[in-house]
């Protein structure tokens, strides 16, 4: 069993691997238990090895922002727009909207399960829905991007 200690995007991170069976490994993150498949078995008489990963650097923003509405016949490109990230971590077991579709404030764009609670994630902004970056049953870490609204 070992336990690490993370910090990513300034939240701290308490992460125990349990156990490893084949490609599978049994971690416990803030108390939460996650089963992690992995991309390749570990090879069981080797060590596991401590990585450091770097938080993702901050994208510099203008001051200000023009308040542009985009072209009727013109869409958005993918990815565009403003990030709708998970505010726990949990699994994704509902997907509400698809990409293109029209979203208001307040609208349930999905639903992310958390310690056996239902969580709906409401739109924070109004738009149309650029892309969606996770899958129904994919399990999130708190401040991941779900989707994006432009």
């Amino acid at each position: 069993m070992n336990k690490y200690q993370y910090k990513v995007q300034g939240v701290d991170y308490d992460v125990e691997i349990e156990e490893v069976e084949g490609n599978v490994a049994k971690v416990n993150v803030n108390g939460i238990r996650f089963d992690v498949e992995l991309k390749q078995p570990i090879n069981p008489t080797s060590t596991l090895k401590k990585v450091h990963i770097e938080a993702p650097k901050p994208v510099a923003r203008p001051a200000v922002v023009p308040a542009a509405a985009p072209a009727a016949d013109k869409p958005m490109a993918a990815g565009t727009g403003s990030p709708v990230k998970a505010p726990l971590p949990g699994t994704i077991t509902e997907l509400k909207v698809n990409v293109g579709d029209a979203v208001k404030v307040g609208d349930v764009v999905m639903v992310l399960e958390a310690m056996k609670m239902q969580n709906n994630i409401e739109s924070e902004y109004e738009g149309t829905v650029t892309s969606i970056t996770v899958k129904q049953g994919e399990s999130v870490m708190e401040g991941a991007v779900l989707m994006t609204i432009g």
